[in-house]
């Protein structure tokens, strides 16, 4: 019994803390703020960029792919590809 409850404990546990949840997303920028790094996409989506990846090709008008983490309620991109 106390092995059931431990189990039982540590699951929820891990399902409280560990609420990182990740996806992908697509769209077209429709604006880019460099100093917060976000950019928002056409269908009112705000994506915040993780320090370390380059905002240099995230022009508006791009047509962007993107792979993001939840953070804090965020939407917190960890790879950003830029569609030619």
């Amino acid at each position: 019994m106390k092995k059931i409850l431990g189990i039982a404990l540590a699951l929820v546990f891990v399902v409280a803390v560990g609420g990182a949840w990740a996806g992908d997303i697509d769209g077209k920028i429709t604006s880019v703020d460099t100093s917060a790094r976000t950019i928002q996409l056409d269908y009112n989506t705000e994506i915040s960029v993780a320090e370390g990846i380059s905002m240099d090709n995230l022009k508006e008008g791009a047509n962007i792919k993107a792979s993001y983490e939840e953070r804090a309620g965020k939407k917190v991109a960890t790879k950003v590809d830029v569609a030619p």
